[in-house]
């Protein structure tokens, strides 16, 4: 039996994925994977992640690798693989162990996709597949002075044409193979097929699934959010693994227009679509720009301020500011939005006759906490306490003492306060007063 605390954490879920379905809804997204993501016993719950997204108006291309199933085909026959600088030599032969792999895989997958099982996640999806020749390549020419001969490069994508499928509600199936315009056929790597069909098409994502390692930087630390930047420079840094192999072209296609790139690890149950439905992901995001702003307040940030605060005044930690008050004093906020959520905020009230501006209600949401938003907004206070002329801020806290005391406020006394708020101040509270001064930037 369910229990009461296991119902309300999935409503909780799904009302915080609420705002996702209506902004992923008619978007395109571009999800590519390994050969080795069919070999997995969970591959299965990949793709009933996919028919999840698809059931919710997603419209998807699908990219596929082969090279287990190549370099499987290859050993079998007594044939060594080749690789120059990452790229395989295809040989005459091992094209044809090539098209024979691609073929199978495409048809396992589309098999898959196919099922409507009762009492199964896909019961009732009726998923249509369509795949064909959306890829045109040209020949990879000679690397290090190896011709990699029928080894190819994207040249270009049939976007309109994979438009057309998708407006028709149909999954669009990709191998990572592309055909010239005199009929040769070339093989290619999925993470160029899925980057170039991205750009091609003006996804709002390209989520790349790493079928082995996890999404981390080169001492095993997480890796959350990066800019395309960011990334580049991460990248170099990086040991051989699928991390390195994505990074670049995830950087690629945000330069050319891709709203944002995930890594995804298929270590992780479910990465797919926490990565999506939830706020801190778990993989790595790939933006051109940050995807995070810290801004003055409006009068539309209010409700949001209020959700971040709300729970602290319960708690005690913050006094209490009626919604009316709010409105009316929003104009002192800054807040820090992410994703088109207010997730931190703080407020900045000048004392008349002073040199002095009172810092408060800095507050950030729990699930964002840790991450140095605090600080964040902390420094745009003290920006604008500068630009208003002022010398020294300071606040009142009862839980919080020991994290100012850090970020270099003394205590001082109420007595210490200018006038007009020292009138103002609450005895029965007995708040502690902290002070630092603004020596410079």
């Amino acid at each position: 039996m369910t229990s009461l605390a296991d119902t309300a954490s999935f409503v909780d879920w799904f009302r915080a994925a609420a705002p996702y379905i209506h902004a992923f809804r008619g978007k395109t997204f571009v999800i590519a994977f390994g050969g080795d993501a069919m070999l997995r016993e969970d591959f299965v719950d990949l793709i009933h992640d996919v028919n999840l997204l698809s059931a919710i108006g997603v419209r998807l291309v699908l990219v596929h690798g082969v090279r287990p199933q190549v370099e499987e085909r290859l050993n079998a026959s007594g044939s060594a693989p080749v690789y120059v600088q990452g790229k395989r030599v295809t040989d005459a032969v091992t094209l044809e162990h090539v098209k024979d792999a691609v073929g199978s895989v495409r048809v396992d997958i589309e098999s898959m996709l196919s099922v409507g099982l009762p009492n199964t996640p896909m019961a009732g999806a009726e998923i249509r597949v369509a795949s064909g020749n959306y890829v045109t390549a040209q020949p990879a020419g000679v690397v290090d002075g190896v011709d990699l001969q029928f080894t190819g490069e994207v040249r270009k994508v049939a976007a309109q044409a994979i438009r057309s499928r998708l407006d028709a509600g149909e999954i669009v199936l990709l191998s990572p193979i592309g055909f010239s315009p005199t009929g040769e056929v070339f093989n290619l790597t999925l993470e160029e097929v899925a980057t170039a069909s991205a750009i091609a098409l003006g996804a709002e994502k390209l989520l790349f699934i790493l079928d082995h390692g996890a999404t981390s930087d080169g001492k095993g630390r997480p890796v959350n959010r990066l800019t395309a930047a960011q990334a580049q420079r991460l990248a170099r840094d990086l040991p051989e693994g699928d991390m390195k192999l994505y990074l670049p072209h995830a950087v690629r296609a945000c330069k050319h227009g891709v709203a944002r790139a995930h890594l995804v690890s298929a270590d992780v149950d479910g990465a797919l679509l926490m990565e999506l439905f939830t706020h801190q992901g778990v993989g790595t995001m790939v933006t051109r720009q940050s995807v995070e702003d810290l801004r003055p307040a409006t009068i539309d940030d209010v409700g949001g301020v209020l959700q971040i605060i709300e729970p602290l005044e319960q708690a005690g930690v913050l006094v209490h500011r009626p919604r009316e008050l709010l409105e009316q004093e929003i104009g002192q906020f800054f807040v820090a939005e992410l994703d088109s959520r207010i997730v931190g905020c703080v407020a900045l009230y000048p004392v008349a006759d002073s040199d002095m501006g009172e810092m408060a209600c800095l507050a950030v949401a729990q699930e964002f906490r840790g991450g140095g938003r605090g600080d964040d907004l902390l420094h745009a206070v003290e920006d604008a306490a500068r630009d208003m002329g002022l010398k020294r801020i300071f606040v009142l806290t009862t839980r919080t003492a020991h994290w100012f005391v850090e970020r270099g406020f003394v205590a001082i006394s109420p007595d210490d306060l200018p006038a007009k708020r020292k009138e103002l101040y609450n005895w029965q509270r007995r708040s502690k007063v902290l002070m630092k001064p603004l020596e410079g930037p």
